[in-house]
C-alpha cells in the first residue's frame, strides 16, 4: 500500500530521537535504514519494524499485525506493526527501533556460506 509523503515525513520525525534514520522508496511505500542496515518498513498508514524471538513478544502483547503485503498469498516477514501510541512518543519509538536495528545487525551478521565456483 503507497505511503504519502506526509506520514513518511512525519515517521522520520518521530525517529529523530535516534537520529541517522533514512528512508528510501519501496513498491510504494518505504523501507527505514540506519547506518545502512534495514531496520523498519512504511506502508499505508503504518510503521512495521522488524523483529525476532528477543522482541517479538513485545508486539504481539500490544495487538500488533504481522506486514503482510499480499494477503492472497500469505507469507511470514519478520515484521510487526508499531503501536500506534508507541509512534506518537518519539522516545519511546526510538527504543523499540534500537529493538529492531539490533535484530537487522544479528541478521546480517550470520552469513550464508558461499558457494565455491568451480
Amino acid at each position: 500500500m503507497a505511503v504519502s509523503a506526509e506520514f513518511l515525513e512525519y515517521v522520520l520525525d518521530q525517529l529523530e530521537p535516534l537520529g541517522g534514520v533514512t528512508s528510501r522508496r519501496l513498491f510504494g511505500g518505504a523501507a527505514l535504514y540506519r547506518h545502512g542496515l534495514i531496520f523498519g518498513l512504511v506502508s499505508g498508514e503504518a510503521v512495521y519494524f522488524r523483529t525476532d524471538g528477543s522482541n517479538q513478544a513485545d508486539y504481539e502483547a500490544a495487538g500488533s499485525e504481522r506486514f503482510d503485503p499480499m494477503p492472497d498469498r500469505p507469507a511470514k516477514f519478520g515484521y510487526f506493526s508499531v503501536p500506534p501510541d508507541v509512534l506518537e512518543q518519539p522516545d519511546e519509538l526510538a527504543e523499540w527501533a534500537r529493538k529492531a536495528l539490533a535484530t537487522s545487525a544479528s541478521r546480517a551478521s550470520v552469513r550464508r556460506p558461499r558457494r565455491s565456483r568451480s
